[in-house]
């Protein structure tokens, strides 16, 4: 970046980033910096356990609504948005609401076009997602996309996740994976804390499997490798969504 600008040292450009004010130097420095390493169904436990033991309890609700916190280039939320959709009828599929959210523009206008190269799927994958996907012809030989109806499910909005965050849920199952491991101990009981906030009272925290709340304070309860719940004291996570 600092080349591309014509800059000088590490001085310059700070003093550039300080002085614009349209956020774009800003945005365009986090683009650089943000790591963006994911995969469809990574972690494939955390969707046993959605569809096994969270999906029963909420599919009878009018909304059936997910928060993928750090969604990346799309996989996740688009797994997610499969997961949901492999286990319920079409008529059901509509209630389905995904916020992804990522801090990078970049990776966020790839993941809305949900165009990905065919061996970012295995051969079993690619079986088992067939009616959620168009084959690409011609320049897009190759290449797979999430066809509309699945896109629909997904809203992909930029976030930061140090940002009030009050506007958002409450949810019943938050997916915030392989970010923690990026901030110091005390960033990460921050953002615990505020993402617990906006869980609905018996919701689920999901974290990267690399990832721990060890040494953090909380009030979840653990569940399994990197699953965590919150008390249901005020309403039971199968209370319909008013």
């Amino acid at each position: 970046i600092i080349r591309s600008l014509n800059l000088n040292s590490f001085q310059e450009y700070y003093d550039f980033l300080v002085g614009d004010r349209s956020g774009e130097a800003l945005t365009a420095m986090i683009d650089a910096l943000t790591t963006n390493h994911t995969s469809f169904f990574r972690e494939p436990a955390h969707f046993t356990f959605l569809k096994d033991t969270v999906l029963p309890l909420i599919r009878k609700r009018d909304r059936v609504s997910i928060w993928s916190a750090a969604c990346s280039s799309g996989e996740e939320p688009y797994s997610i948005a499969f997961c949901l959709m492999q286990q319920l009828t079409p008529q059901e599929s509509q209630k389905v609401s995904i916020l992804a959210t990522d801090i990078s523009t970049r990776v966020l206008n790839h993941a809305r076009e949900g165009v990905y190269p065919a061996d970012r799927f295995t051969d079993v994958l690619l079986q088992q997602l067939r009616p959620y996907l168009l084959k690409g012809e011609g320049k897009w030989r190759g290449h797979f996309r999430v066809r509309k109806d699945v896109r629909e499910r997904v809203e992909f909005r930029r976030l930061n996740l140090m940002q009030n965050l009050s506007q958002l849920g409450p949810f019943p199952v938050i997916f915030c994976r392989n970010v923690m491991i990026y901030f110091d101990k005390i960033t990460q009981q921050d953002l615990v804390q505020r993402l617990s906030e906006r869980l609905e009272p018996g919701g689920y925290l999901l974290i990267g499997h690399a990832e721990s709340l060890n040494r953090i304070e909380h009030g979840l309860r653990y569940i399994q490798p990197a699953v965590y719940r919150k008390s249901e004291a005020t309403r039971n996570i199968s209370a319909q969504t008013r």
